[in-house]
């Protein structure tokens, strides 16, 4: 039902992600996993590279494994955002978007807390970390309520009982 109290027609509805695809927080969430994908890739093409070398077993192991859970996990994050950015741009349709969207594993992570010896690694690998956590933990949530709100809008269609409902609604219009 819409604020007015009407019923809108599957069509017509509107999706929490269709409107958040649009919004500037989309922009604002867009630009800091493109920015947090840069930034670590610039460090551990450089920075993280030189200080891996300094790093004896099994933190050396504990770093190589970690970057390559970071670099995973960024790479859905951004799948993700892009595929979200192709639909707000007409690049694909709602179709593609979801089917790409279910190649993307987007789960819920353990923390830093979690890694053994975290607080060995680097400093730069545990923020870029950290921060990979944060925009899982945002971007999982999103996903989550925008998949929620499509499941109700196509429920709700598919109930007869609002077909019967928007039947009344057409017949006692009021004509402006």
């Amino acid at each position: 039902m819409s604020v007015s109290g009407s019923l809108e027609t599957e069509s017509s509805a509107i999706v929490f992600g269709e409107k958040f695809a649009r919004s500037s927080q989309f922009d604002a969430i867009f630009r800091e996993g493109m920015q947090l994908v840069e930034k670590t890739a610039e460090y551990l093409d450089g920075a993280g590279r030189e200080q891996a070398k300094g790093l004896r077993p099994p933190v050396s192991v504990v770093y190589a494994t970690e970057s390559m859970r970071l670099t995973t996990r960024l790479l859905d994050l951004a799948t993700w955002l892009l595929v979200q950015r192709s639909l707000k741009d007409g690049d694909i349709t709602e179709e593609e978007a979801l089917a790409k969207r279910e190649n993307v594993k987007l789960r819920p992570f353990g923390r830093p807390t979690h890694i053994k010896c975290f607080e060995d690694l680097p400093d730069g690998l545990q923020d870029l970390i950290i921060a990979s956590f944060s925009l899982s933990d945002r971007i999982t949530q999103l996903d989550l309520a925008m998949r929620a709100n499509e499941e109700d809008v196509i429920a709700a269609a598919r109930n007869p009982v609002n077909e019967h409902l928007r039947k009344l609604e057409d017949a006692f219009a009021v004509s402006k």
